[in-house]
């Protein structure tokens, strides 16, 4: 096993979090980015603590998702583990099973 996934398996274990939830993660920092999902001249204004996001940890998603705005959530565990702050951390952990919450609340701009 190589020493990235012996360290992703560690993070998967320690707090039992699965890559589905870094999936959600990295789709829910998208959001927090650009939760227009880059269309032009769509440019909300979230209060992400109405998501229960507070400032500090929307502030740490922002920066997530503009480096990852047009890639697959499917970013290796251990490179998203490193980018969060020690406060998103213990929040991704407390809410790794809600996370699919917020992409539902912004209804997808191609559907018809």
């Amino acid at each position: 096993m190589s020493q990235n996934n012996d360290e992703a398996f560690k993070i998967e274990e320690l707090y039992k979090l699965k890559p589905v939830h870094f999936a959600d993660l990295i789709r829910a920092a998208q959001l927090v980015f650009d939760p227009g999902k880059g269309v032009t001249g769509v440019e909300p204004k979230i209060d992400w603590k109405d998501f229960g996001i507070p400032d500090n940890i929307a502030e740490n998603l922002q920066l997530l998702g503009e480096e990852f705005q047009y890639s697959s959530p499917h970013v290796p565990v251990e490179y998203i583990w490193k980018k969060l702050t020690p406060e998103t951390r213990v929040w991704f952990i407390e809410n790794k099973d809600r996370l699919w919450f917020i992409e539902e609340a912004f209804p997808a701009l191609d559907e018809d």
